[in-house]
């Protein structure tokens, strides 16, 4: 019996002797993503961006092929072929929880080309579907790998950019997945009044297939924690020296931990946090209503202003107008956030991030009042247009805002935070486009923009209240990084 207990004995002296001797590996200048030329990071933000918006675009690509496209050739109604957008938006608001946390054992590059991959084969049976069932429930997976892609690739602007210089690239990717369903009827409309509707989801597969190729070619690994362990993995291999490590080895759990972290704390956060909560729900109703008008621009710009299937694509360039003004207007913020960087010392609170939240709080009710006012028949097409300018750029301000508020407060859990909002602001969006007929119909188009504007109005304060009251509340969170 002394024989096992003498070798369990010098196991455990073997184990602590290189755990004394460990040799933690150090990031070399030359691999570290921060260096990297400013042409290079502009090229991949730009490849990011641009592959986020595809993502985001697939989903509202179908809003033109339902009634002349899927509803006749698989013989189904309104309500059935709707989902086609709205088991899309549920991939994406289940997709962050269960695949963004992978980044930690494949890393962000990992998830970039297994994700993206997926999602551009996953793409063809969408394409080719012979009946509705095998339509939708590619739909949905088509939507659940895409948003592992979204769910990451902000994280590589914030790698690769150092705080004074992260501003600008992180704007443009702001915009990029909110552009994507703006784009979406845009492409759409032109390609269902001229082709069948396949060739949308067929042009879709070519849009992937070369957003996949730039991946693949030009984007590398920048997580510097994964950098960090796949260089250890490399030096024990090549010495034999198994002294090596990185802190992510040590601080990774197992994927089954992982994976339940991700699917519990976003909740937990929101059980916990009125803050995350209430502002999760803004964000949600702002682009639930966006994807409402999927449903109710062709009802609004096709029934009352009889514009065909281009007409009415091309009228949501307001809403995409808006968000480019919005983004244009960042240099105007760089300097609101110099200022407040001087005013504190270099350490402002969180609620300076939210000036932008209270103009696009103001915003966005402006409007969708001003939108709904001038839907009739007897008044100029453009004018409606034009009012939902504003709106889209309150979309802009507000995420904007909120999303740094809430990482700023919450940094410690800032992944869980994030999760938590995409799939409050997923799940109404995948609601919305199901209701919109219905509730045009019985409110009438006027009383139904009107009734969506006051509920946006109801929630504008959201920004002034936790201005004046958040650093109350942040005193007396459990998980603030913040807490005062």
């Amino acid at each position: 019996m002394d024989l096992p207990t003498s070798s369990k004995s010098s196991q455990k002296s073997d184990t602590s002797a290189h755990e004394k001797d460990a040799i933690e590996v150090q990031l070399d200048a030359s691999e570290d993503p921060k260096n990297m030329s400013s042409l290079r990071k502009w090229v991949i933000t730009l490849i990011i961006c641009s592959a986020a918006a595809c993502v985001t675009c697939a989903s509202s690509m179908a809003s033109l092929t339902l009634t002349k496209g899927i509803q006749p050739e698989f013989h189904i109604g309104y309500e059935v072929a709707v989902l086609s957008i709205s088991l899309f938006v549920l991939g994406i608001s289940l997709g962050p929880l269960l695949l963004g946390p992978m980044s930690e054992f494949l890393g962000r590059n990992g998830i970039y080309r297994y994700s993206y991959a997926a999602f551009t084969l996953l793409t063809f049976p969408v394409a080719f579907a012979n009946n509705v069932a095998v339509h939708m429930i590619f739909r949905f997976l088509t939507g659940f790998t895409g948003a592992a892609f979204v769910s990451v690739s902000g994280g590589t602007m914030s790698d690769m950019f150092t705080n004074e210089a992260v501003a600008n690239p992180m704007a443009i990717f702001t915009l990029s997945p909110f552009f994507g369903p703006v784009l979406g009827p845009v492409i759409s409309g032109f390609i269902n009044q001229n082709l069948n509707w396949r060739w949308t989801y067929y042009i879709l597969i070519i849009w992937c297939s070369v957003e996949f190729a730039l991946l693949a070619l030009f984007v590398p690994e920048t997580h510097v924690p994964f950098i960090l362990k796949k260089k250890a993995q490399k030096l024990r291999a090549e010495t034999g020296d198994p002294r090596y490590f990185a802190p992510l080895e040590k601080a990774s759990k197992g994927i089954g931990e992982t994976l339940k972290i991700s699917c519990s704390r976003p909740f937990l956060l929101m059980a916990y946090e009125p803050m995350i909560t209430l502002l999760n729900l803004w964000t949600a109703l702002i682009l639930a209503i966006v994807y409402l008008t999927f449903a109710a621009f062709p009802i609004i710009f096709g029934e009352v202003h009889h514009f065909n299937m281009q007409m009415t694509g091309l009228s949501f360039l307001g809403i995409g107008a808006g968000m480019v003004c919005a983004t244009a207007s960042q240099p105007i913020w760089n300097a609101v956030n110099r200022r407040e960087m001087r005013k504190y010392n270099g350490t402002p609170p969180p609620e300076s991030r939210l000036y932008t939240g209270m103009l696009g709080g103001l915003l966005v009710p402006l409007g969708l009042f001003w939108f709904a006012f001038t839907i009739y028949p007897g008044i100029h097409w453009i004018v409606p247009i034009i009012a939902s300018a504003p709106f889209g750029a309150g979309i802009i301000f507000v995420y904007g805002s909120v999303w740094t508020f809430l990482v700023s407060t919450y940094r410690e859990h800032s992944a869980s935070v994030m999760a938590s909002n995409a799939f409050v602001r997923c799940m109404l969006c995948m609601a919305f486009p199901i209701i919109a007929r219905p509730m045009f119909r019985r409110m009438g188009n006027v009383g139904a923009m009107a009734f969506l504007a006051g509920l946006t109005l109801l929630m504008a304060p959201l920004p002034f209240f936790f201005y004046k009251y958040g650093p109350i509340l942040r005193k007396k969170s459990r998980y603030s990084s913040n807490s005062l």
